[in-house]
């Protein structure tokens, strides 16, 4: 992380200075997590998710932020999570088994 940009984000902090228009995908610099690109803008509340600290919601009054142009780091694309398939219980099984049977007779 650049120590630079975020010594500069602290003193944006403190001056209070006006927020800039953002749009969603901006990489950005928070004084507290540092590096991350912006996921939501609107008047009330800033998405950011950070390199190093995941996903962060902060009111957009109060944020203070300095544009970065270092480019986000590369991640793996997150896998869905799967259901389980759900597993036949022993009486439906037998009767499937009986039902077949009797069709092969």
């Amino acid at each position: 992380m650049d120590s630079a940009a975020v010594a500069a984000a602290d003193v944006a902090s403190r001056a209070g200075n006006a927020m800039k228009a953002w749009t969603k995908g901006d990489r950005v610099v928070q004084a507290t997590y540092g590096l991350g690109t912006l996921i939501e803008v609107n008047e009330h509340h800033t998405v950011i998710d950070f390199d190093e600290h995941g996903r962060r919601t902060f009111s957009t009054r109060l944020v203070a932020l300095q544009a970065s142009s270092e480019p986000a780091p590369s991640r793996s694309p997150r896998k869905r999570a799967t259901r389980a398939k759900k597993s036949e219980t022993k009486d439906a099984k037998d009767a499937k088994d009986a039902k077949v049977k009797a069709q092969g007779s």
